[in-house]
């Protein structure tokens, strides 16, 4: 049986430091004459790039071996395991080829990296579109069709594909290739970084110290988003250029006086606008979330709705006039969601699906009359909604309002301008009477 190590020692030093290594170090076992013998010498487990294996160090003196260890260490990181079997363990077999593919670390993280359904379906299809982008997998239009076996044939094509074919590199190259589309359009070029940011940060979380643990695959020594940069970081600073009053006197005369499917528009844009809702957040909506005595609404997970995050959870307060708007709508309310499609949430889908997308789709037709033109009229209305907080109240209570994570998040989009700041020397610059 190998020596177990209290790694409180080991926690002390860095790995470069040989002290680390003394209190990683065991004696190996082996059987002999049906009995189990402790080697005198000191050996090593080490894992890096998703494998683990273990180096006898050939002496018994414990700081010679950790020295040893140590060397081992460096070698590996400089070097990869091939070099460091050459190196250190020549008699061993020759390190395993290595076969994963892109379906087999699909079908590892999804059964043991506890990563909610939704989130890896997003992680996945980031990555399958890098991958099918890099090897030349297009699919055509069947791969959208589940039903004639088209789809299946796309996420089979792209699952045979070896992780050790994804180099580094060829991510790189994508990338590129990708970021190429925008052309010369400033305005593109910004909305195109700020895409394969996206895109790579889920990708590349497949590959995380978090998921990686886990896995149960000999994975290549170099990983394919390894070394691969994000770009710069883009402003996502929100700049209003909507006439508030005019929309909502707009809505008022179009969509609250207008039909049954007009009036159920007018619901998604006042809890939008009026009280910084997320469109799923509004989709999923039960009149049991509203506490009209105290004039709230509460977002909380439900057995059809999962929060964005934890933080996304929160008692949200009403202005009393639109908190009178919808205690008056809910005397006469059919159905127990407040916007009424006459369809039920789908439980426990993967995807993005929304019960009102045919009411989504139609308040986007609405808004992008009126001059929002925006990729998402919609969460326009919410930013709308921080902005004016952040105004009036300030960036912490924006943050509150709208659920964000961290107040960074926020500060990211919307400016403190509570207070009108100058210099103060407009005085002395004034002409004299």
């Amino acid at each position: 049986m190998a020596e177990h190590n209290t790694p409180s020692q080991a926690k002390r030093f860095g790995k470069a430091d040989v002290r680390y290594w003394e209190a990683k170090l065991f004696h190996d076992a082996y059987t002999r004459d049906g009995a189990r013998v402790s080697s005198p010498n000191w050996s090593v487990r080490i894992q890096h790039a998703g494998r683990r294996d273990s180096f006898p160090l050939g002496t018994p003196n414990k700081s010679a071996a950790a020295a040893k260890a140590r060397d081992v260490y460096q070698c590996l990181k400089g070097a990869g395991w091939e070099e460091t079997f050459r190196r250190f363990k020549p008699d061993a077999a020759k390190p395993e080829v290595f076969d994963a593919t892109v379906g087999d670390l699909l079908r590892e993280a999804k059964a043991i990296a506890g990563i909610s359904p939704k989130t890896f379906a997003d992680y996945a299809k980031a990555f399958r579109l890098i991958v099918a982008d890099i090897v030349g997998i297009d699919g055509g239009v069947q791969k959208y069709n589940p039903h004639t076996g088209g789809r299946n044939q796309w996420l089979e094509q792209i699952g045979a594909v070896k992780l050790a074919d994804l180099s580094p590199e060829r991510v790189q190259r994508w990338k590129l290739a990708f970021l190429k589309r925008a052309g010369n359009d400033p305005a593109k070029q910004r909305a195109t970084k700020i895409s394969v940011n996206s895109i790579l940060r889920q990708a590349k979380s497949l590959f995380s110290k978090k998921v990686l643990r886990f896995l149960n695959l000999k994975l290549p020594e170099v990983l394919p988003f390894d070394n691969v940069d994000f770009e710069p970081r883009q402003s996502m600073r929100f700049h209003s250029k909507i006439d508030v009053h005019s929309l909502i006197a707009d809505a008022q005369s179009e969509l609250a006086t207008g039909d049954p499917g007009q009036r159920e528009q007018f619901k998604v844009f006042v809890l939008s606008l009026c009280a910084g809702l997320r469109r799923n957040e509004i989709d999923k909506l039960e009149w049991r979330a509203f506490d009209f005595k105290k004039g709230v609404v509460h977002i909380q997970a439900t057995e059809f709705f999962q929060p964005k995050t934890q933080e996304s959870c929160g008692e949200i307060e009403l202005d009393p006039e639109v908190a009178s708007i919808f205690e008056i709508l809910h005397k006469t309310a059919a159905s127990p969601f407040v916007v009424d499609s006459g369809r039920n949430p789908i439980v426990g889908a993967t995807y993005s699906t929304y019960r009102c997308k045919v009411i989504f789709d139609a308040l986007v037709a609405w808004l992008r009359t009126k001059g929002i033109s925006s990729q998402k009229p919609i969460h326009e209305l919410r930013k709308e909604f921080g902005s004016i907080i952040a105004n009036e109240h300030g960036i912490f209570a924006a943050s509150r309002a709208l659920r964000h994570t961290d107040v960074s998040i926020t500060n990211q989009h919307y400016a403190d301008r509570k207070r009108r700041v100058t210099v103060g020397l407009g005085v002395a610059c004034a002409p004299s009477k």
